[in-house]
């Protein structure tokens, strides 16, 4: 108890996060965001309709959709895959799990070395699926309007995700599915144009609302996290608007969400307040080349380097070491996958198709390919191990090494680039993006859907109506 009691009277209590936020939210206008974060925006906006496309084939979304039309209810927007309209928060269910369905939406990066590196927020389908779905409710929604919600919500989703203590994650919390709900909420509230009391109560029905556990990765649940994320920010904004009431400082203080969720805020980082940089810009978001956890990214890179420079072939191969710190070995816990869900979580199962078929897509992250038997054996020539060494670097950078073991005898070794493919100093170009997108889009939407999806992304503030960003879904 007094173990915890000292811990407990160490977090700053006297924070105004909620307070300061809610003011930005109140005072932000779109001539407020810097031109290189509706750079990087409309590049997340993109890269997140591709991923609704290709979420929109799982089974998971089957599921929900077939729960959803059996609820029905008032025709507020678009229900993902099927034309029909549905309540606004069932309808960001739906959207918000696809989105996340296959774990290659963006990540938010952080360079303090108190977090571990990768594992903050996906920041952008809470607030992007929020603002879609409130959009189609609303009506009249202009391009410019929509950008400015979900660059809101994106920023105040990052600013909170990076100032709790990183507790929050090591603890078992998932920070997409519970601070993602702040990022939806604010979205929503912005187009709704929540004020005073309001915004501040639903911040507070929000907060009460966040949840989501890690033990649900690799599985069907962990998307839905960002889904329930995505329809509980648009639930918390109609119920404040109505006048439902609830903690106007539920972010601060001994039982407000920073320290009942995260263990405590850092007073330091809270001085950076909202809007002053933007976290979309600095330090930037990933977005990633594979759908998998973003931890997995370098190694993945290093063995299609290895595997293509040495021109090796899958039976040239007798064993593959990777070695690397808890960072990565801890989340990534998966030694063999089954389905194409748990491969999203091992480097076996990723490493095992760069050796198969030298590429790591949506193709072979699929139940058919991960189950197939030339993949089971080949993730039993795999194996992870932790490099004390690595472990002593530190959880800054997402470091790792390979050494594979030829029939041969001989070996082959490398070193994974920290400078991943990806992040803020390797972006993917936007020929690079547009190609990801496309390959989602594969099989559900042919060419002239794909060339309808990409323009309207690129061309987003050109539109008077948002909503019409809906219709380009399948």
């Amino acid at each position: 108890m007094s173990v915890a009691l000292n811990a407990f009277a160490e977090m700053p209590l006297d924070t105004t996060m909620t307070e300061d936020a809610a003011s930005f939210v109140e005072a932000v206008r779109f001539e407020d965001i810097p031109q290189e974060a509706l750079r990087i925006g409309k590049r997340c906006l993109l890269d997140g309709l591709g991923l609704y496309v290709a979420g929109s084939e799982e089974h998971t979304l089957d599921i929900l959709v077939e729960e959803a039309l059996e609820m029905g209810g008032r025709g507020d927007a678009l229900l993902l895959g099927k034309g029909t309209k549905v309540p606004a928060p069932m309808a960001a269910r739906v959207l918000g799990t696809a989105g996340h369905a296959h774990d290659w939406d963006d990540s938010q990066v952080s360079v303090d070395p108190a977090h571990i590196y990768g594992l903050l927020t996906h920041p952008t389908i809470p607030p992007l699926t929020a603002a879609i779905v409130m959009a189609q409710r609303l009506g009249n929604v202009s391009g410019k309007e929509l950008m400015l919600a979900f660059l809101t919500g994106f920023e105040v989703e990052c600013k909170i995700s990076e100032w709790m203590l990183p507790q929050h994650y090591m603890q078992g919390m998932h920070s997409t599915g519970t601070v993602g709900h702040f990022g939806a909420y604010v979205a929503a509230a912005k187009l709704m144009g929540l004020t005073g009391e309001q915004l501040r109560n639903g911040f507070g029905i929000a907060a009460s609302f966040a949840a989501g556990i890690r033990c649900n990765f690799g599985t069907m649940t962990k998307p839905l996290h960002v889904g329930r994320a995505s329809e509980n920010g648009i639930t918390a904004a109609l119920l404040a608007a109505r006048g439902f009431t609830a903690d106007p400082r539920a972010l601060d203080g001994p039982w407000g969400f920073m320290a009942v969720q995260g263990g405590g805020v850092s007073g330091e980082k809270v001085s950076q307040g909202f809007g002053k940089t933007w976290t979309i810009v600095e330090p930037g978001v990933s977005i990633k080349p594979y759908p998998c956890g973003v931890l997995t990214h370098p190694t993945i890179d290093l063995m299609l380097r290895l595997v293509v420079d040495a021109d090796i072939r899958p039976e040239d191969i007798d064993a593959v070491t990777v070695f690397a710190g808890t960072n990565i070995l801890k989340p990534i816990r998966y030694p063999i996958a089954k389905n194409h869900l748990q491969a999203k979580f091992s480097l076996p199962a990723a490493l095992a198709m760069i050796a198969l078929a030298r590429a790591a897509g949506k193709v072979e992250f699929s139940d058919d390919f991960v189950g197939s038997g030339a993949m089971q054996d080949m993730q039993r020539r795999i194996r992870t191990e932790l490099d004390p060494d690595i472990e002593a670097q530190g959880f800054d950078k997402m470091r790792s090494r390979i050494t594979i073991k030829l029939k041969d005898g001989t070996e082959v070794a490398g070193w994974a680039d920290e400078r991943y493919r990806g992040g803020p100093e390797n972006p993917l170009s936007d020929a690079e993006l547009e190609a990801k997108v496309r390959s989602c889009c594969a099989g559900v939407l042919g060419d002239a859907g794909q060339e309808a999806l990409i323009k309207a992304a690129w061309n987003v503030l050109e539109l008077e109506d948002a909503g019409a960003i809906a219709r380009v879904l399948p």
